[in-house]
């Protein structure tokens, strides 16, 4: 069944996470209710061990919750099988890390259409041609066939945004995208989110220790013990 414009970008109900088994279990998240809207643009706040990369793993479908109850766009990926979240993933989410994770050897744009490449098993005409259009968007076209080893780190962080939205993802998940980033370069990314946020309508959850950034969010989630607060 295809969602609604009403149907909420994912809703979680008492949602857990325990690692290990006995005495030795740790319980991670503990029964977290949480609705997220198409669009929004919200920062993830927590100290370190409160559980907020357990939970970005949860919702970027890499890691099953132990209980409770996990929806996305209307589609139920708490029950589902591997190659059902694996297909999710790709068409609907994307990624952005602290450590951008760029593959070294290849070119921005060959970076950038890489989860094209991977989805549809071939690289795809139009898929360069989307991809040199999102390096024109975040200001790289200049860099489109430079090595990601010739960039600068703020330049490795936008081709990091544009493979992100190679796919069209109704969510981006982005794991202290400005941590390795001095103050300018940080902004240049803070600003290029903004505006795919806005333009594009792509939701991004923002996790991040930094007030500045997360005062640039339209809402923001704070974890403390496993729990929302």
């Amino acid at each position: 069944m295809m969602p609604s414009d009403e149907t909420p970008l994912l809703e979680l109900q008492d949602l857990t996470k325990t690692f290990g088994t006995g005495e030795t279990a740790t319980q991670v998240l503990k029964g977290l209710n949480l609705t997220l809207q198409k669009g929004g643009m919200i920062a993830l706040l927590g100290a370190s061990g409160s559980g907020k990369s357990t939970l970005l793993n949860i919702l970027g479908t890499l890691l099953r919750p132990t209980s409770g109850g996990f929806t996305m766009l209307g589609q139920n990926l708490f029950t589902a099988n591997d190659a059902t979240l694996t297909d999710f993933r790709n068409r609907h989410i994307g990624f952005v890390f602290q450590l951008h994770n760029l593959l070294p050897d290849f070119t921005a744009l060959e970076n950038v259409i890489f989860p094209s490449a991977v989805r549809d098993g071939v690289e795809r005409p139009a898929a360069r041609r989307r991809g040199a259009e999102l390096l024109d968007i975040v200001g790289l076209s200049d860099r489109i066939n430079f090595r990601a080893t010739k960039l600068s780190g703020g330049q490795k962080q936008r081709v990091a945004v544009a493979r992100a939205l190679m796919n069209n993802p109704d969510l981006i998940l982005a794991d202290e995208p400005t941590g390795n980033l001095d103050s300018k370069s940080a902004q240049q990314v803070m600003d290029l989110i903004t505006r795919v946020n806005k333009s594009e309508n792509t939701a991004f959850l923002i996790s991040t220790h930094d007030e500045d950034i997360a005062a640039q969010c339209t809402s923001r989630i704070e974890i403390r013990d496993g729990r929302i607060s």
